[in-house]
């Protein structure tokens, strides 16, 4: 099984092809949406077959919704077995969300109960991913503002159940920890002290945006700016814990120039090379 490099990519955009191509070795890997490339043709590709000479390669899909009730989609899970084949890509990961129903496509990534029945839907359906792929996918943590009473289990027990029964790894959004913890008014360290940190394959970092309101901060997962300080600073400690890991700047709105994304993903590299000598020493 391949895997990513344990360094920085960042997530690509197709007005940055030239510039990636005139800035070689700046970058470990970069990450597509897989739902951008189901096409069989065309510039999208075009420029994806160009890259992926280049780079190491994480496909993240946003649109199997793992967490629905309703059985997974073949047709959607099929072409994305076809891009897998087509680009052999180092990763596949999605969310802990779901997005469809009845035939409807939400343009959101929306929660779902911890409880029992809940985890035997999400387990059964990364088994059919697996399988349906054959590789081991990553699954993202969620960024999240409303909580279920229904709920039994703790979001970390949640995903630590999963990685027992499916064999999993998951894809760690500190930015989603921090945004989850801050809008339910709990504490990002514990959180993440509770995280089964072993089976983290890859790291997402981003931005995001805040709005005060009367009950307090609501932070949204935008992806629309520069990560901000707490979030570098959860970042340190955890590759401290961990050791380096594969770290993805996610920039989807109001992208910038690529210099930008590039001097993110130069700090990223910066503490990861941190812990490398920390290790060492």
């Amino acid at each position: 099984m391949t895997q990513l490099p344990e360094t920085t990519g960042i997530g690509f955009k197709r007005t940055h092809f030239d510039a990636l191509r005139q800035t070689p070795n700046r970058l470990g890997f970069i990450e597509v949406h897989a739902e951008n490339y189901m096409g069989d043709g065309g510039p999208p590709h075009a420029q994806l077959t160009a890259l992926r000479e280049e780079y190491a390669l994480s496909v993240h899909g946003v649109g199997l919704s793992i967490g629905g009730a309703e059985p997974l989609d073949r047709e959607h899970l099929n072409r994305l077995k076809q891009l897998c084949n087509r680009y052999a890509p180092d990763s596949f990961s999605e969310h802990l969300a779901w997005s469809s129903h009845g035939g409807a496509f939400l343009n959101d990534l929306l929660p779902l109960p911890y409880d029992a029945t809940t985890l035997t839907v999400v387990c059964d359906h990364i088994d059919q991913v697996q399988d349906t792929l054959g590789r081991r996918m990553l699954l993202e943590n969620p960024s999240t503002y409303v909580t279920f009473e229904t709920s039994t289990l703790a979001e970390t027990d949640f995903l630590t159940q999963i990685t027992a029964r499916t064999g999993c790894g998951l894809l760690l959004d500190i930015n989603n920890v921090f945004v989850s913890c801050t809008n339910h008014r709990t504490d990002p360290r514990a959180y993440l002290a509770d995280f089964p940190l072993h089976a983290v394959g890859e790291i997402h970092l981003g931005g995001h945006d805040a709005e005060d309101l009367p009950s307090g901060p609501l932070l949204i997962d935008a992806h629309g700016s520069p990560v901000a300080d707490p979030v570098w600073t959860l970042y340190a400690e955890t590759i401290m814990r961990i050791g380096p890991r594969a770290t993805l700047i996610e920039w989807d709105t109001d992208v910038p120039a690529l210099s930008v994304l590039l001097d993110e993903a130069d700090r990223a590299d910066a503490i990861l090379e941190g812990a490398r000598h920390a290790r060492a020493s």
